[in-house]
């Protein structure tokens, strides 16, 4: 499910880099971007990650405070981002994994003459082993 969380920006800028500083009272957290878009993404993936930390070890995620309850200062944008801990969960978990398996020469010479991909037979034989669809 799908919840937004106010985070403010600040526009920063130096000799050395440009960008927006991102506080995110809801969890007391700070990241940055160099656009506007990119610190929204910067936020998103802050938040999910807290979030899903926080599921890991048995704690309650922040309910998000309301828009309007949260203040900036002059210079300052408040913005809502969208978060969806489930989806970046299943993201993480969907990832790949490498994995070292050792098989005969004679075998290995013959797969690739074939052009096999061992990765897909691997992953094809694990799902049947394991009675997964």
């Amino acid at each position: 499910m799908k919840v937004c969380y106010p985070v403010i920006l600040t526009h920063c800028s130096d000799e050395n880099s440009e960008g927006y500083l991102v506080y995110i009272p809801d969890f007391d957290n700070n990241t940055f971007g160099e656009t506007i878009a990119e610190a929204m993404d910067m936020a998103r993936d802050a938040i999910n990650l807290v979030g899903i930390s926080r599921q890991d070890n048995d704690l309650p995620i922040p309910e998000p405070s309301d828009f309007e309850s949260v203040k900036c200062k002059k210079g300052e944008m408040k913005i809502l981002v969208d978060v969806d801990f489930d989806a970046y969960r299943r993201m993480l978990d969907n990832r790949s994994v490498k994995k070292n398996c050792t098989i005969p020469s004679w075998l290995n010479e013959k797969a690739e003459q074939a052009n096999i991909n061992f990765s897909a037979v691997l992953q094809e034989a694990l799902k049947q082993r394991l009675q997964i669809n």
